[in-house]
């Protein structure tokens, strides 16, 4: 049996026969993997947005009146004493006749293991939404160095109560500092 080489093998091949490296097809990929990422992120990321509205400065729009209803302007303050809840301009919870803020016990003083109250503040604001039910706006305000996570445990609590019964109770959130 003979040995014979192919043509192809004997020829010479100059420069321009190697060619360059075609890298379209490579490009294609990463252009469609871009895309998909930013398409898949902008879907993802309706998952992790609060509803927040910030604090409006300037003077407000004359509303027309609703009758001898009385405003609820709801705020609810947190603390590393507690809850404070407020509604039109008075706090919720024991009075003491005391003048200075400092000395003001919170509505919903932490747990004994140190934990914020969210059932009880829940329950302080299903009271609240059956005094007031169309009322769907609160203010909620922070000390500086509480914790993200105890403001979004806030925010949840208020806006919705526990799974058995599920009820809307302010969906409108307006974040304020103190």
């Amino acid at each position: 049996m003979a040995f014979f080489y192919s043509r192809r093998k004997l020829k010479v091949r100059d420069e321009r026969e190697l060619g360059e490296l075609n890298i379209v097809p490579y490009l294609d990929i990463l252009m469609n993997l871009i895309m998909f990422m930013l398409l898949s992120i902008t879907g993802l990321a309706a998952f992790g947005i609060l509803n927040v509205s910030a604090p409006s400065y300037g003077g407000a729009a004359a509303a027309p009146d609703e009758g001898d209803k009385p405003k609820l302007l709801l705020s609810v303050l947190v603390s590393k004493k507690g809850f404070y809840v407020a509604g039109a301009g008075g706090v919720l919870g024991p009075q003491t006749g005391s003048v200075n803020p400092a000395e003001v016990p919170p509505t919903l003083p932490k747990k004994g293991d140190g934990s914020y109250d969210y059932a009880g503040l829940t329950a302080q604001l299903l009271g609240v939404k059956k005094e007031f039910p169309t009322e769907t706006k609160v203010i909620i305000g922070a000390e500086a160095d509480i914790p993200y996570e105890v403001l979004v445990g806030t925010m949840d609590a208020v806006r919705e109560s526990p799974p058995p019964d599920r009820k809307v109770l302010f969906p409108d959130v307006t974040l304020g500092a103190l």
